[in-house]
């Protein structure tokens, strides 16, 4: 994750603040943890990101959306965005904000704890209840399930926990 002084990095990772995740419109790439690093030299910037999935179909789209943003910035010159995958994108560097933007969309937030035998546990975003049930590990995408809550009597989709431990 960056922590930075540098104004122009804060100025980069401010604008990236602003592109949102292709799927999901409430949370940025910057909330979803993805950003690793930023660099800048002379009026080049390089971003450098990790996806939450291996093969993700957004990554393109995720590309193109940050260089136009970090583009727009005053006396930007080349914007490079490379996608790295060690560290691995973990589910814990989901900001709060993050978590309240996958909420704001309907997704339960990934687990903060995984039991020893590998079972999660999330609350329903609708209702806030803990009756819910896993109705299929695999969901629209590769980083989500789908869950239902026996209180709202409400299907939703629930991000996976994704952990270096597992």
């Amino acid at each position: 994750m960056v922590l930075s002084t540098n104004p122009e990095v804060e100025a980069v990772l401010q604008i990236l603040g602003t592109v949102k995740d292709p799927e999901i419109d409430t949370v940025s790439i910057v909330d979803l943890g993805m950003v690793e690093k930023i660099e800048t030299e002379n009026n080049n910037v390089t971003v450098t990101l990790l996806p939450t999935f291996l093969g993700c179909p957004a990554l393109e789209i995720i590309r193109e959306n940050t260089r136009k943003a970090v583009s727009e910035l005053p006396d930007v010159g080349e914007v490079t965005v490379d996608f790295i995958y060690s560290p691995p994108w973990t589910s814990d560097r989901v900001t709060e904000q993050g978590r309240a933007g996958l909420k704001e969309f309907g997704i339960a937030a990934p687990p903060r704890h995984i039991e020893e035998d590998g079972s999660w546990h999330v609350d329903c975003p609708y209702c806030e209840s803990t009756y819910v049930t896993m109705e299929n590990i695999f969901g629209p995408t590769a980083c989500r399930s789908i869950l239902y809550c026996k209180n709202c009597k409400t299907p939703f989709e629930a991000m996976k926990p994704v952990s270096t431990l597992m």
